[in-house]
């Protein structure tokens, strides 16, 4: 079939399907809808997983996330990356668990000694953390790439499925046997091929709206076979649609369940670089024409827009990226460089005058997410937007 709806109308979809557009009341019920919140590190301002979630629900605090790991609605596992994932989910983490069980390589090669003394010592004390075994102490790399051996074995054992992370505690995992922490009601069938792809595409379409083969197997090896397969099956039995897009690939879509939103908001989102919605960039910037890259892993000297520069989504077009930094000493937001597209404003019905006032909004409300009482405005490429937001920070 033809290309049933607009650029535009795609992007409306997709920002209703991610959830943006109305809020889904809960934590759980929002995961179940994203699939996934992605898991990251970094910190210069508050961490990736806890911003996807404040974009989507309104009154959302980190605490919430402990609580629903806490009341086994959601666990943590490996979706394209470290994620949450919601608990009815379970059964299909066993998928790439027994891969790994059966000898599939995740980082490294298991360390079958160190692996059964960790697990032993975990099963007669309870929760442990890596910090909690003994570190060799000609050893202080603490890298991910070099892990000491325990580290080693405590991940192992967790991507295998013999462990889960009970909580995190200032970051780290705290790892049990599988056994304490899963919930007895649980299924733990392990899918078939068919049941997996099926899965991964359900997920996929519901998150997003529409996506190709090559989108809904994100990051993922050796499974393009087999969607190819079920999403053909699907196609036939009328359960999805497709259409041909430019540049020769299939798109597949959920056509009856898939309704346009009646209004777009004239609102700001300060969007994660790790979002569910720009994740994956060449889609961002063949269907959205957004071209952006996170600088986090580029040097410093040919960074364009900042270290961890946030992508600014205004009703449904992408204007800009701000470059952010938290000063928790201070408690002040650094917005320490403000990057306007130079076509943000080219449509009739867009200005300035229009946005900035719904920008200072969502600053307002991300900096009071970082525990910041105000934000500072240090560079911006657009000399009338910068103005009004120096006025506004005085």
């Amino acid at each position: 079939m033809t290309n049933p709806y607009s650029t535009a109308q795609w992007l409306q979809l997709s920002m209703q399907q991610q959830g943006l557009l109305q809020p889904l009341g809960s934590l759980p019920a929002l995961l179940q809808q994203l699939s996934y919140v992605q898991i990251d590190s970094i910190n210069v301002v508050e961490r990736a997983h806890h911003h996807v979630l404040h974009s989507r629900l309104p009154h959302y605090a980190t605490s919430m996330l402990d609580e629903a790991m806490s009341d086994n609605t959601i666990f943590e596992y490996w979706s394209h990356a470290a994620a949450y994932l919601p608990i009815e989910d379970y059964r299909f983490s066993l998928y790439r668990k027994q891969q790994l069980q059966q000898g599939d390589k995740h980082w490294f090669e298991p360390e079958h000694k160190v692996m059964r003394e960790v697990k032993a010592r975990i099963t007669a004390e309870g929760p442990l953390k890596a910090s909690q075994f003994k570190h060799d102490a000609d050893n202080k790399n603490g890298t991910w790439w070099d892990w000491k051996p325990a580290k080693k074995a405590l991940e192992q054992l967790f991507m295998q499925g013999e462990l889960m992370v009970a909580k995190r505690d200032k970051f780290q995992k705290v790892y049990d046997l599988t056994e304490r922490v899963l919930p007895n009601h649980i299924d733990t069938t392990v899918p078939c091929d068919s049941e997996f792809a099926q899965h991964l595409i359900t997920r996929y379409l519901v998150a997003h709206g529409f996506g190709n083969l090559q989108q809904i197997q994100y990051l993922r090896k050796g499974l393009k076979p087999i969607l190819t397969q079920t999403l053909a099956q699907l196609c036939e039995q009328g359960d999805i649609a497709r259409f041909t897009e430019p540049h020769s690939k299939q798109v597949y879509f959920y056509l009856p369940k898939l309704t346009l939103p009646s209004t777009i908001p004239n609102k700001v989102w300060l969007l994660n670089p790790f979002d569910n919605l720009v994740i994956q960039r060449q889609k961002l910037k063949q269907w959205f024409g957004f071209d952006y890259q996170i600088e986090v892993y580029v040097p410093e000297a040919k960074r364009q827009y900042g270290y961890y520069a946030l992508p600014i989504l205004w009703r449904d077009r992408f204007v800009g990226r701000v470059d952010v930094k938290a000063d928790r000493q201070n408690q002040c937001l650094l917005l320490q460089q403000l990057h306007v597209e130079a076509d943000a404003f080219s449509a009739e019905a867009l200005s300035t005058d229009a946005f900035v006032p719904a920008l200072i909004d969502a600053i307002d409300r991300y900096s009071k997410f970082n525990n910041c009482q105000h934000w500072r405005l240090i560079a911006c490429n657009d000399k009338t937007i910068g103005k009004m937001l120096l006025s506004a920070c005085q």
